[in-house]
């Protein structure tokens, strides 16, 4: 996103009238918007928070071929996100990573070893690779020390990845906006436009940037509502009754050294038999997930005390020397996902993560599905406007993400560090880093994050909020305490020489940024 201009400057130079309109800055709409834009057509993206706000920053990290489509009988879905994955960790390596998975088993319990070997098996020729194994148990507690040692059988070994979410996001926007696409988050859609008769096809939106200021129509001949869990919203307006059923996925964060281990463990909640996993993850430890209904979505999700107790009980029993209570918690985050309602009235985890597309007087809505598949998605929701959109032809089916080349003047940096950044910031690096002075190519201390990617992000990624930096751009409010507090003093000059924010704005900033992380990325109090 290298089109440095202003906030107004963006909001003036708007076009008024396109081919495709997409509402929603999360991974499906991104996807959608670069492949149109690569297959051909005007497109204007617009985000009524932040790039990645909803869901899409706040997942399990996991891109993977989903083993449990193979348990509910899909097959293909399997297939598909296993040849996805694949491709992705091919063409973004250090953005999407090659994980590896422990699955311990014990006498009596569940899964076993056979149901996890034809699993796997499976698993193994849709990826082309075999990547499955055994560990017996003296192997199994060498690779997870500290695990549970009663009735332990070994355990199953497997292959899947894991992103930086928010990151992917932003990479496949950045290549979207090289396409040709204009993208702007802040700009909510007020209400959609129809054609003059009554009851007409839409034929686009009305957005209000902040809130405030004249409302500005955008025409288009094919709008998609790419929204995820606030899809309902939109389609409320034409009076269609809703079709999700929104189910929330909750996540602890524990610094490395007090939950140390060096790949995914899968296990079964003792509770409920649920999967949970624990997985090193920006140089921490990743812990989720929950399932369970969500009703409020006016206001950002945010973790239950009880959901705190329920994984951490599971990784107690599973872990027993580690004795983790709530005070070893770095962060916390809530996700939302945007799941299909079957109306059977079925357990949370048991529905479909099945995507849907619909096409209803003339606005394409798209949801559900999974982060690993979002370029089929895409192409599923663009299929559908094909009438809408006949100058869109799909481009090369062989390529998600292109393959980028190192900028000449990273390469004093370590080879992880380099590997990431071109990954994460494709042709756009050689900017990023031309003319940065060397004390900015460092790390902050104890994380991943150059200095550099902060001045970049201000610049370039259309950044609004402190959040959007430390939540989103960087993932420094997750991996460090307070949603890294210990930080702010040193980016006030940087946000006021890149942003202009003077002493007012930084203050209301930071109150702002600091209820935030208390409400929704903290443990809860009681």
């Amino acid at each position: 996103m290298t089109v440095l201009m202003s906030r107004g400057q963006r909001l003036a130079s708007l076009p008024r009238e396109v081919d495709l309109l997409v509402i929603g800055g999360g991974i499906t709409g991104a996807g959608i918007a670069l492949e149109a834009a690569r297959g051909g057509a005007r497109v204007l993206l617009v985000e009524a928070h932040d790039f990645a706000y909803g869901t899409s920053s706040r997942s399990s990290k996991l891109v993977h071929g989903g083993l449990r489509y193979l348990k509910e009988g899909k097959p293909t879905l399997t297939l598909e996100s296993v040849r996805e994955r694949n491709q992705l960790m091919r063409e973004a390596p250090g953005l999407v990573d090659p994980l590896s998975f422990m699955m311990p088993h014990y006498a009596g319990r569940s899964p076993s070893r056979l149901s996890m070997r034809i699993g796997l098996a499976l698993y193994d020729l849709f990826a082309g690779k075999a990547s499955r194994g055994f560990a017996d148990p003296a192997e199994t507690l060498r690779c997870i020390p500290g695990l549970a040692r009663e009735n332990l059988e070994g355990a199953s070994l497997y292959l899947d990845a894991t992103t930086d979410d928010a990151r992917l996001v932003l990479r496949v926007l950045g290549e979207a906006q090289s396409h040709g696409a204009t993208i702007i988050n802040y700009l909510p859609v007020v209400s959609l436009l129809r054609s003059d008769a009554a009851q007409g096809q839409v034929c686009g939106a009305r957005l209000q940037a902040d809130g405030t200021g004249a409302p500005i129509d955008v025409r288009a001949a094919c709008v998609i509502a790419a929204t995820g869990v606030w899809v309902d919203q939109l389609r409320a307006q034409l009076g269609l009754a809703p079709k999700l059923r929104p189910l929330r996925g909750s996540h602890l964060l524990f610094a490395a050294w007090r939950v140390p281990v060096s790949r995914a463990v899968a296990f079964l909640h003792p509770d409920d038999a649920r999967p949970v996993f624990a997985y090193p993850w920006q140089g921490a430890t990743l812990l989720g997930t929950t399932d369970l209904d969500h009703a409020d979505l006016e206001h950002e999700p945010a973790i239950t005390r009880a959901e705190v107790d329920y994984l951490l009980k599971a990784m107690n029993l599973q872990f027993p020397a580690l004795e983790l209570t709530p005070a070893d918690i770095l962060s916390t985050w809530a996700g939302v996902r945007p799941v299909v309602d079957s109306g059977r009235n079925l357990a949370p985890s048991q529905e479909s993560r099945d995507h849907l597309v619909l096409h209803e007087h003339g606005l394409i809505s798209v949801t559900g599905g999974k982060l690993t598949t979002f370029r089929r998605i895409a192409r599923d929701a663009l299929r559908q406007a094909s009438a809408q959109l006949p100058m869109w032809h799909a481009a090369d089916a062989a390529e998600i993400l292109p393959r980028a080349d190192a900028a000449p003047n990273i390469g004093k940096l370590p080879a992880s560090v380099r590997q990431r950044l071109i990954a994460a910031y494709g042709s756009e690096l050689a900017t990023l880093i031309d003319g940065v002075p060397s004390d900015e190519l460092t790390l902050i201390p104890g994380s991943h994050t150059l200095w550099a990617e902060l001045r970049w992000a201000l610049r370039s990624e259309q950044v609004c909020h402190l959040d959007d930096l430390l939540l989103r751009r960087t993932r420094l409010g997750l991996t460090q305490r307070s949603g890294a507090a210990d930080l702010l003093p040193q980016l006030q000059h940087l946000l006021a020489l890149e942003l202009g924010w003077d002493a007012l704005r930084w203050d209301s900033e930071c109150e702002r940024y600091r209820e935030l992380i208390e409400r929704s990325y903290s443990v809860p109090h009681g």
